[in-house]
């Protein structure tokens, strides 16, 4: 197959696939397995989420390229094993979603979004068997999506708080609850309750969790890096000046990057 001579089209794509798993194809790919990929897979998910929070049309659209080879490498060798096909993969996907959306390809009528939500975990809890709404979940999940998603699924279910003003009467307790905490093993469990109450809180205000934390991160690391910058130019070290001397530092970076982002610069 020549690198260049056909459209870029899906079927060209699975075609260079095969061929660089193919014995004239390329001898790192031909040796992959499903396990030896699967740390990619979700690498990559994380980029793509990565290009997501920064608003990067461009960088999103070549992840997103990334997270779809990952998809045709696990199809693929699939296939050479005479499991399925991406064939197989696109035909799954087309049935789950004309079953799962009968508002739109049946006679079932729904007027809101969170409607169609519970009816679509409804139709998978039927689809497969479960016994519970909250079955399914993959508890590999960071712990903060994970919660997110159980708690999300308990209140389709109809197990909620009324409004947001319940939650935060429970942020209240859980953290009365952490205060009074005597041992160790009592602080763990209360503080998993304090951010659990948390998710819900975020969950009910309709935020992104994740995203919300990723941005945190990401300004955190942009204003101690520039700590850190300064403390070298300057030829001082950070363990060594006050916490009043620290705090000062913090706030000065703090306003060189707004300063930074006002005039087209990094952001956090």
């Amino acid at each position: 197959m020549s690198s260049n001579g056909d459209l870029p089209t899906f079927d060209t794509l699975t075609r260079i696939v095969a061929q660089l798993r193919s014995p004239e194809g390329c001898p790192w790919d031909r040796e992959q397995t499903h396990q030896s990929i699967r740390g990619y897979l979700l690498e990559e998910c994380y980029e793509a989420l990565q290009a997501l929070d920064q608003g990067e049309p461009e960088k999103l659209r070549d992840e997103l390229g990334d997270v779809l080879l990952q998809v045709l490498l696990h199809s693929q060798i699939a296939a050479e094993a005479g499991e399925f096909t991406i064939d197989d993969v696109v035909a799954g996907l087309v049935r789950k979603l004309i079953r799962r959306h009968p508002h739109v390809f049946g006679d079932h009528h729904v007027s809101t979004a969170g409607e169609v939500e519970t009816n679509w975990e409804a139709i998978k809890k039927k689809e497969m068997g479960r016994k519970s709404v909250l079955e399914g979940v993959p508890q590999q999940m960071p712990a903060l999506a994970y919660s997110h998603s159980i708690h999300r699924r308990a209140a389709n279910a109809g197990f909620d708080w009324a409004d947001v003003d319940g939650v935060m009467d429970k942020l209240t307790e859980e953290v009365a609850e952490f205060q009074e905490a005597g041992s160790r093993e009592e602080q763990e469990e209360e503080m998993g309750d304090v951010l659990t109450t948390l998710v819900n809180v975020g969950r009910k205000l309709g935020l992104d969790l994740e995203a919300a934390l990723r941005m945190s991160n990401r300004k955190f690391y942009l204003r101690f890096s520039g700590m850190e910058r300064l403390c070298r130019d300057r030829g001082i070290e950070l363990r060594e000046l006050s916490p009043s001397q620290q705090e000062e530092l913090w706030q000065e970076v703090k306003a060189m990057i707004a300063e930074e982002k006002e005039n087209g610069g990094p952001t956090p």
